[in-house]
């Protein structure tokens, strides 16, 4: 039996609701019988920033640095060589390139990045660059969006990450980055993609600014735009669309946004300025599957509460544990990291009660 489609009032009602119980038992209902009780699936991914130099600066961020700035860096072809045979020795063949809004870095450094890294492991899935990086490319060199997709996908560029989306509502980006682009741009970025047979993920980083209500529009704009996907998909089988879902609690360490919360806290005689939690990321995430009934996939987020956390996840709506992440930089420069061994993350989905399977980016068995 189907699963009737949530609205959004709905979905806050549900969401404000005390019973966590009842929200985790409908999202992993539905999650069992999308994909059964037997296999959740990984992905064996390493992280790669090629850059920290971003121009954007946005306040929730503690990894980028101004241009100009000493402590900036740009990873040449050779050391991200280096980073990706640890990967492939270990059976993985994706990595994750994202950097930032570096001024120095035009369109043509992108593609023979990317050329090169081809030409050196032709079996490299390289799921990379965010929509503000794309946009940051189009308006650097004054073409279109279509040109710059088209030219990176020549070059070796296979599906795109869903970076930047942080909460779709322009009164939120307006106040944690206001130098990103804006709701509309990003998802025309994930809508283009989608129509040149380029599939995408989608993110939210939430627990900040924003209220309940703009996180469940977050969520309605990922579903309306995955309809559009799907329904040029029938016509069009080789249009893109979302791969997956996935969402983590706003890190607050050594940023300026957490430093202004944290201000804000105390001039109000209020105690340490708290963000979100474990029990909210579980709940997002079970909401997440409830609410997203077009998404496949809801892969578990572990790297900002923890790898116990991650395999609760499994449990309450999502089917995927996500990457083994070799490498992350962004989230531990914000004072959290945790690191798991393959071996840690396949026995997680075992003691959940299910059989480990490795899959690659677009969620098929390897």
């Amino acid at each position: 039996m189907q699963q009737q489609r949530i609205t959004s009032q709905q979905a806050l009602q549900l969401y404000q609701s005390d019973s966590f119980c009842e929200l985790a038992g409908q999202a992993g209902q539905i999650c069992r019988q999308r994909h059964g009780d037997q296999e959740r699936t990984y992905v064996i991914e390493r992280n790669i920033n090629y850059t920290n130099v971003c121009q954007c600066r946005c306040s929730f961020c503690a990894f980028s640095v101004s241009p100009g700035n000493s402590q900036g860096y740009v990873l040449d072809e050779q050391a991200i060589a280096e980073r990706i045979e640890p990967l492939v020795q270990l059976g993985g063949n994706q990595i994750l390139l994202q950097g930032g809004m570096n001024p120095d870095l035009d369109l043509p450094w992108y593609e023979n990045l990317l050329q090169a890294l081809k030409a050196r492991f032709p079996k490299l899935h390289v799921h990379g660059f965010s929509p503000p990086e794309l946009l940051f490319l189009a308006d650097r060199h004054e073409i279109t969006l279509e040109a710059v997709l088209d030219r990176l996908r020549q070059a070796g560029l296979d599906t795109i990450p869903g970076g930047g989306a942080e909460i779709l509502v322009d009164r939120v980006r307006k106040i944690i980055s206001p130098g990103k682009c804006s709701a509309d741009q990003w998802l025309d970025v994930m809508r283009r993609a989608h129509q040149m047979g380029i599939s995408t993920t989608a993110t939210m980083m939430f627990g900040h600014v924003e209220t309940p209500a703009e996180r469940i529009e977050h969520l309605d704009q990922l579903r309306k735009l995955q309809n559009e996907s799907l329904n040029l998909k029938q016509s069009n089988p080789d249009a893109g669309c979302f791969t997956a879902f996935t969402c983590w609690p706003f890190q607050s360490g050594n940023t300026r946004l957490g430093q202004r919360l944290q201000q804000q806290s105390d001039s109000k005689n209020h105690s340490d300025f708290k963000t979100a939690g474990a029990y909210e990321q579980l709940k997002m995430t079970a909401l997440a599957r409830i609410y997203l009934d077009n998404f496949d996939n809801i892969q578990a987020s572990w790297v900002t509460q923890g790898p116990k956390i991650g395999q609760l996840s499994l449990l309450i709506g999502c089917n995927d544990l996500g990457s083994l992440m070799m490498e992350e930089n962004v989230v531990s420069a914000a004072g959290t990291s945790y690191r798991m061994e393959l071996t840690q993350l396949r026995q997680l989905i075992t003691d959940a009660g299910f059989t480990p399977v490795q899959r690659d980016c677009c969620y098929r068995r390897l």
